[in-house]
């Protein structure tokens, strides 16, 4: 369920953003807003991958942490990462340990490397058309779209792993493929008015 809540600066926002104090600069800042260089979208579908069964004020919290541990999200240098990688990453307990979700990030930047007109082409080629408006208050929003199903196939096609239509979809918001914020969010949507 979207809905707008009023923060205590008096500024309205989706409710999410205002259940901890690091989703306020997150929201305000980040989420929503357009990134097209491939590091940076490698860095949103490894840390959606490793929030997936977790909640994202963990991945919030950790983010410095796995900033870090995984080569400031550089897909060169993570797809150059080895067994004692893995194994350095297994005991930093700033990152989430679980091996499976840091195996999945080293073949995810393999496979990133492998794409012949990188991975912005590849992600954005799914982004839906724009909507005419943005989510009523009160309206649900996706977990999944067609695109997102679409993307996750296409991804692990690749050789990518731990990439769901719902960890697509979470991507796709968070790097402005779609606009989720709920209809007036004090966020201004990309190029125009709040509407």
């Amino acid at each position: 369920m979207a809905d707008l809540v009023t923060g205590v600066d008096g500024k309205p926002r989706c409710s999410w953003a205002l259940s901890a104090p690091e989703y306020v600069a997150y929201h305000d800042e980040e989420w929503g807003r357009p990134v097209r260089d491939d590091d940076g979208l490698f860095e949103r579908v490894l840390l959606e991958a490793f929030q997936s069964g977790l909640s994202w004020i963990t991945i919030l919290r950790k983010r410095e942490a796995f900033r870090a541990a995984f080569a400031g999200f550089s897909i060169e240098k993570v797809a150059r990462f080895g067994e004692a990688d893995v194994e350095r990453l297994l005991a930093d307990p700033g990152i989430v340990r679980n091996r499976a979700k840091i195996e999945a990030a080293i073949t995810n930047a393999r496979a990133a490397a492998e794409l012949p007109d990188g991975l912005s082409d590849l992600l954005w080629s799914f982004a839906p058309p724009p909507r005419a408006r943005r989510v009523k208050p009160g309206a649900g929003v996706p977990s999944e779209t067609p695109e997102s199903t679409a993307m996750a196939k296409e991804l692990r096609r690749r050789g990518f792993r731990f990439v769901g239509p719902t960890t697509a979809y979470a991507t796709m918001q968070a790097v402005g493929m779609v606009d989720d914020h709920v209809a007036g969010c004090c966020v201004p949507p990309r190029g125009g008015p709040v509407i």
